[in-house]
């Protein structure tokens, strides 16, 4: 009898010790267009210096606004499967109010002189009332991305104000013949389209208070006014930012808005090939007239699931997401602009990417859409009334009346 209690005992404390040294495994979440493979041997790197831990990445959703419906179904049913996720900067506020996503502040016991590393702008759209809702996991703005090999071949300037942008791009593209797309921006009605709108509106002086100014229809007449003129796409209302990624990657493009991972692929590191490595260029944005430039923050952030079950593990694999040898390896595998203020004047990081360090000042003076708990409905006015212009089922003065009328109760 004692020797079958004996046996039964060192059974379960057997089985105890396996459960001790079982494997945690977190389930991070991001969409496709993030890349999974620039991100999959970072995790591989961590579970090897965490052997209890595994992760395991789940994609869904290329565009912000369809991850971001996926993860508002999950979490609402306060779904604990998913431990991690990326979110779009602008859903920190509604993500806090919701409770979808756990502050950070109590893992990290010196919040403040860990964060001084970092970039003001990611720190800040992570925030809310104080708090750390998200850890920045790369910061973002829009450029002007430009063929320097056509410029050059016409002896012509990188442009300051729009206006130049038009002429210089009407000029090669007549020279040019065939297809080549003058200028290329988003108007499908997607988060991308919101940032064009608002640099189209700031570049004049405007700002998204109001949005039937003069400003703001002179930048919605313009982004109209280029499809009309042939100088950017009949579909341009169908625009996606990868569309245009690839549009320009594929020699297609003379001047393109987009962000800052589509370096990378234009430079080979990319699934798709390019016509273009070394013949592209990165500019601030133009302005109109004598108007300063402007450019939206962007970028993506890891936020904590508040009903994950493996919290503490979690807060581990973000700080390792948010270390200096992290953030150095996605900009330069990935061209990501890093979150640590020190890696603008890292050789490697500039090395891989060489427009970073001109590029930084823009970086830090980027500007933030609205910040609001309601900002997906702030985001689907502007969208949707602005990819109608574009398409031409809306006059200029429409859309913005009708953006007017349904964002004045949500901005007040």
């Amino acid at each position: 009898m004692r020797t079958r209690l004996t046996l039964t005992a060192t059974l379960a404390l057997a089985a105890l010790g396996s459960a001790a040294h079982a494997a945690t495994t977190l389930t991070v979440f991001m969409g496709s267009q993030q890349r999974p493979e620039i991100f999959q041997p970072i995790f591989d790197r961590f579970e090897k210096q965490n052997p209890n831990v595994k992760i395991k990445i789940e994609t869904g959703g290329a565009t912000s606004e369809a991850q971001n419906q996926y993860l508002t179904t999950v979490l609402a049913a306060k779904d604990n499967t998913l431990d991690l996720f990326l979110i779009d900067v602008v859903r920190t506020a509604t993500f806090a109010a919701a409770g979808w996503a756990e502050p950070l502040d109590a893992y990290l016991p010196s919040k403040d002189t860990y964060l001084k590393a970092f970039l003001p702008g990611p720190v800040g759209a992570a925030s809310v009332n104080g708090k750390l809702y998200a850890m920045p996991a790369f910061t973002d703005a829009q450029f002007l991305y430009y063929r320097k090999d056509l410029l050059e071949k016409y002896k012509a300037k990188v442009p300051k104000t729009w206006d130049e942008l038009a002429a210089t791009a009407a000029r090669i593209q007549k020279a040019e013949g065939g297809s080549l797309q003058g200028f290329n921006f988003q108007g499908a009605p997607i988060e991308g389209t919101v940032c064009n709108f608002l640099e189209m509106t700031w570049t004049g002086g405007g700002s998204v208070s109001d949005v039937t100014g003069p400003a703001a229809k002179q930048g919605l007449g313009f982004l109209v006014n280029a499809v009309k003129t042939k100088l950017a796409p009949a579909a341009s209302a169908e625009m996606k930012t990868d569309d245009s990624r690839q549009q320009f990657q594929a020699g297609n493009v003379l001047f393109g808005l987009n962000w800052s991972y589509a370096w990378a692929h234009f430079q080979g590191n990319s699934p798709q090939p390019t016509k273009v490595k070394g013949d592209v260029g990165v500019a601030a944005l133009p302005a109109f007239g004598k108007n300063a430039t402007a450019t939206c923050t962007g970028g993506w952030e890891w936020g904590l699931n508040a009903y994950s079950r493996n919290k503490a593990t979690a807060v581990k694999l973000l700080q390792f997401m948010a270390s200096n040898d992290v953030q150095k390896e996605m900009a330069v595998k990935g061209a990501y602009l890093p979150v640590r203020k020190s890696l603008y004047n890292d050789k490697a990081v500039l090395t891989a990417n060489p427009h970073f360090k001109a590029l930084y000042p823009i970086v830090t003076k980027a500007r933030p859409r609205p910040v609001t708990p309601a900002y997906p409905r702030v985001s689907e006015i502007i969208r949707n009334n602005v990819s109608a212009a574009v398409a031409g089922s809306k006059s200029v003065d429409a859309a913005l009346n009708d953006m007017k009328r349904d964002l004045e109760p949500l901005l007040k």
